[in-house]
């Protein structure tokens, strides 16, 4: 076993529901220096540039030890602020930035389904990977347990909240459209959805929701159930993590 393999290792929880578990990520935090959770800003920098501009404030929810907050500073977007729910991910993301000289960025200590902002204070939200954890226990991707559906709707009301008139949400996900829809078009939100593809093999979700978009003929029902492919949400020791949120082709 390599360095690199012994480290992921010593990182990889042992059952998905430990995703759930702050203490879980303070530990792995501890240990691990930076992991990039479905692609890294290469695979979907081009589509994220169309959207996020020089003079944008953004929030990244969930920052963890990604480097995404670095990667846009270094394209110009320097009004930034990264939140996480663990102290330890933020203490030494604020030590990594200053090592780099990228004072600019704001890091905090925060819940992303208590967000600690004012109204409309943010022209874009991203997340990447961190609406995913939610769903580790959410039981049929059909008829997820209420418990997900009020944490998933909490976080998307915040986000709905925090964002500018006309703001935009950007959400990176394994989650597929017929199962992320019935969440980004219920009633209390005014944004329009939609969504591109990126990656090799599996493909990862881009959506784009553009608040005050909303057309008014917009279904607030759940999507029709479609021949794609259910997801299951698990781990698994495999050479890249996200495949917690692989493709279950067993229900197929």
């Amino acid at each position: 076993m390599n360095l690199s393999e012994a480290q992921k290792s010593d990182v990889a929880p042992d059952t998905a529901s430990a995703y759930l578990d702050p203490n879980y990520w303070d530990r792995r935090f501890e240990q691990e220096e930076h992991y990039e959770w479905f692609k890294d800003y290469s695979y979907f920098r081009d589509l994220i540039l169309q959207y996020i501009k020089p003079n944008s404030a953004v929030l990244e929810v969930g920052c963890g030890n990604s480097q995404l907050c670095e990667e846009l500073y270094r394209d110009g977007i320097t009004e930034l602020t990264c939140i996480d729910l663990s102290s330890i991910a933020v203490e030494k993301m604020k030590q990594r930035l200053l090592s780099k000289g990228y004072k600019e960025i704001k890091v905090l200590e925060a819940d992303m389904l208590d967000l600690p902002f004012e109204d409309e204070c943010f022209d874009v939200v991203v997340e990447k990977g961190t609406m995913d954890v939610l769903f580790v226990d959410s039981g049929d991707p059909w008829n997820p347990e209420p418990a997900t559906v009020s944490k998933v709707m909490a976080m998307l009301e915040g986000v709905h909240r925090v964002l500018k008139p006309h703001g935009i949400f950007i959400s990176i996900t394994f989650g597929q459209p017929h199962f992320r829809r019935p969440f980004f078009n219920a009633p209390a939100f005014t944004w329009s959805v939609e969504w591109r593809t990126f990656g090799d093999g599996f493909h990862y979700f881009f959506y784009i929701l553009k608040k005050g978009e909303r057309a008014s003929d917009c279904s607030t029902e759940h999507a029709a159930k479609s021949d794609m492919p259910s997801i299951t949400l698990f781990h698994e020791e495999l050479d890249n993590e996200d495949y917690l949120f692989r493709t279950n082709l067993d229900e197929l």
